[in-house]
């Protein structure tokens, strides 16, 4: 047999399986044509084995290419005004009711061109690339009208193409009531679901439909429609849910077999039972958590108990949580949550790769897809423990090297 690569000496952090980590020592990982050929332990490598291209990795570490699993990437402009303002006391909601928050961001996006949304957002994808990200999620949210929205999932869709990395784009019309919808509710939900969402997946813009769950956000039975839109189109849902209340949204997202829950601090045992039941996965946010200074946390303890996967991501947007690294996120998780670094870790591989509904990848096995990061450490946990930093030394996307330069 011959593989076109072939890495060896390498400490795999494989995530498969119910051991720690899944490692192996002294490993080794072939690659054929996009996939995992072959993964193990370098003494059991078949004797015939051969390949095109051999490294060895000196006892570097290998993980699964991590998976950032909700993102609100592309935008126009930034809210740090809005970080001074919420350092000199006002809150999150305070802001967005008097017409900044997200509103603000709408603004900046919707005057953007394409060429310089995908300018201004190609660098913060690249930060993440950086840090191992090979497979990223980007909402849309920020337009909140047909031509808008649509310009920021073609500009997700092109940062893909630009880096070349796997990027899944999420519809998310109801982040926000635009202004020209004020005194329009009803109308606005109509759009979304008549003429928004029908366009976009008509063009093949739209891997999953999300939601904003909360007071200052939609109801229950506005989101209920948007979802029944997208059982009819055939497209997986999502929600912010729990966020800054307990709006019972995951146990909505739960109903329609949902993908994921994300925030999740004011998650009540009800919305974890039904979480639980549908195999929805809990994305939890530690820097929208960090940025806004909250104080109540996701309920860790109960999610473990009742078995529901917990994925970690950036939540990478200009308000609430301007953060460019996974890894620090992870981090994060550890410190500010509580999770194991292994829990963390598996929050942003096999799990994370659950919430965005992608089975071929997230874990080192053979036949999944060849999507790895190479760090320049020895031990999983150092990718939790060390606070920022670079630790990448290369990453495969499909079995091919990235430039990261």
């Amino acid at each position: 047999m011959t593989w076109d690569t072939l890495l060896l000496n390498a400490e795999l952090a494989t995530f498969d399986g119910d051991a720690p980590y899944g490692l192996i020592g002294h490993g080794a990982i072939a690659l054929k044509e996009g996939l995992i050929a072959w993964v193990g332990a370098q003494a059991d490598l078949p004797p015939q084995a051969r390949a095109e291209h051999v490294v060895d990795l000196e006892g570097a570490l290998v993980t699964p290419g991590l998976i950032d699993c909700h993102t609100h990437l592309v935008f126009g402009g930034d809210r740090a005004h809005e970080f001074d303002l919420r350092l000199n006391g006002a809150s999150y909601e305070d802001i967005a009711r008097a017409g900044g928050g997200i509103a603000s961001t709408v603004g900046a996006t919707r005057t953007a061109s394409t060429d310089a949304l995908l300018e201004q957002s190609l660098p913060r994808a690249r930060a993440l690339l950086a840090d191992g990200v090979t497979t990223l999620e980007i909402k849309s949210g920020y337009g909140l009208e047909l031509d808008s929205e649509r310009r920021m999932l073609e500009v997700a869709r092109r940062i893909g193409l630009s880096l070349g990395i796997d990027v899944r784009t999420t519809f998310l019309g109801l982040h926000a009531l635009p202004a020209s919808h004020k005194d329009r509710r009803d109308a606005y939900v109509d759009e979304v679901c008549e003429r928004m969402l029908p366009a976009l997946a008509e063009q093949g813009l739209v891997d999953a439909v999300d939601a904003f769950c909360e007071n200052i956000g939609f109801t229950r039975e506005e989101i209920r429609r948007v979802f029944e839109r997208a059982r009819g189109l055939g497209l997986p849902v999502k929600l912010h849910a729990e966020q800054l209340s307990d709006q019972e949204g995951a146990a909505l997202v739960a109903e329609y077999s949902g993908l994921s829950a994300d925030h999740l601090e004011y998650l009540s045992d009800a919305g974890i039972a039904a979480m639980a039941g549908a195999g929805t996965v809990a994305v939890l946010l530690p820097g929208a958590f960090y940025a806004l200074r909250e104080t109540r946390l996701p309920p860790i303890d109960a999610l473990r108990a009742n078995g529901v996967p917990m994925a970690v991501a950036t939540d990478c947007n200009p308000g609430t949580s301007p953060l460019l690294s996974l890894r620090l996120a992870a981090s994060m998780a550890c410190t500010l949550f509580r999770l194991t670094p292994e829990e963390a870790l598996r929050g942003v591989t096999v799990h994370a790769a659950r919430a965005l509904n992608l089975a071929d990848r997230g874990i080192l096995a053979t036949g999944k897809r060849a999507d790895l990061a190479v760090w320049n450490v020895r031990r999983p946990a150092e990718l939790c423990y060390w606070i920022g930093g670079s630790l990448l030394s290369n990453v495969y996307v499909g079995g091919e090297m990235l430039e990261l330069g």
